[in-house]
């Protein structure tokens, strides 16, 4: 029972946290490089979920940002990542604070989610050394408007000359708006909408689908997306959950929209045939995506893969909607 409880402890800190990293991003402190004589690449070297959730709970206690943390939110040589691959069709082409998964099929690759700013070169960079055709990439799924997912979609459209760029309506919506108010420093642009999905859309691409789910709370427009992923001999399921935070909430009905998409993702991970059983995060930190890695790349032969474990993602989704109640009840005293 004290092991269990310890589990959700560090749960509970990774969902205040989760939301946290979010309001940064939202609020511009992406933009505090350079105020620190500390040097982030030392502080988080090797990508520490644990010490970077240490230095979001600062910033929660003292609602100001830590120099050192707000320089390595926009220090690119500090967030970088090698690609590495958590199954056989899928590589992790991301930085430490973002995450973006390139997915390989049959017939092309598919593309989740563009980074931003300064790390739009490093997943640049990163889809090159997969040595991956840039012509074979045939979707890029988006999963919200926040710009830490989207932002990286107009430097990556001409790059990328048969992909389908893909969001909800409302996903377009947000990016668009949030794009076209955006100014000074802190400026940057959307491209066109292009492809609109809605709940329960499959997308079929060679020996693969991916099945759009509509998960509302983090923004309006967030989708999460499903899909298979492969370990030698065995196929899973895996979900891309599209956003965890609780910021930006504009009332009551916000945070029950939430609560019912956390609601559904337990489903999926407990609904038998085809059930979810892969969490590929957007955010690695909020489920220590890094240190799994660690475990995975040291894997021995007839070990079970470490990312194959939908319990782990059943705990954190309880604990998502505990604090999303407990959010629901401030929301209505407002």
């Amino acid at each position: 029972m004290k092991d269990s409880n310890s589990r959700i402890a560090r749960l509970s800190v990774k969902r205040q946290l989760q939301t946290l990293s979010a309001m940064a991003l939202a609020a511009g402190f992406v933009t505090m490089a350079g105020t620190s004589q500390v040097s982030a690449q030392a502080l988080f070297d090797g990508c520490p979920s644990g010490l970077i959730l240490e230095r979001f709970e600062e910033f929660g206690r003292s609602g100001k940002m830590p120099p050192d943390l707000g320089k390595w939110l926009n220090d690119a040589e500090a967030q970088k990542v090698e690609p590495w691959k958590p199954f056989d069709n899928v590589t992790f082409v991301g930085v430490c604070w973002v995450s973006s998964w390139l997915i390989k099929t049959s017939e092309g690759h598919v593309l989740i989610d563009t980074l931003y700013g300064p790390f739009i070169g490093q997943l640049i960079e990163n889809l090159k050394s997969t040595g991956v055709d840039f012509a074979d990439i045939k979707y890029v799924l988006m999963t919200h408007g926040h710009f830490d997912h989207v932002g990286g979609a107009a430097a990556l459209k001409p790059l990328l000359p048969n992909a389908k760029f893909v969001m909800t309506q409302g996903g377009w919506d947000e990016a668009i708006e949030s794009s076209e108010k955006s100014e000074g420093r802190r400026a940057w642009k959307m491209i066109d909408q292009d492809m609109v999905v809605e709940d329960g859309d499959t997308i079929e691409l060679g020996d693969n689908s991916f099945k759009v789910i509509e998960t509302p709370g983090h923004t309006w427009g967030t989708a999460s997306y499903s899909y298979d992923v492969k370990d030698q001999d065995e196929t899973y399921r895996a979900i891309t959950i599209g956003g965890l935070g609780l910021n930006a909430i504009d009332g009551p009905p916000q945070v029950e929209a939430y609560i019912e998409s956390v609601d559904r993702v337990r489903t999926l991970v407990e609904s038998g045939d085809e059930a979810v059983e892969v969490h590929l995060t957007t955010h690695g930190f909020s489920n220590n995506l890094d240190e799994n890695r660690q475990k995975h790349l040291t894997r021995k032969p007839g070990e079970p893969n470490v990312f194959v474990d939908p319990q782990a993602l059943v705990s954190q989704v309880e604990t998502l909607r505990a604090g999303a109640v407990e959010r629901l009840e401030t929301e209505k005293k407002k």
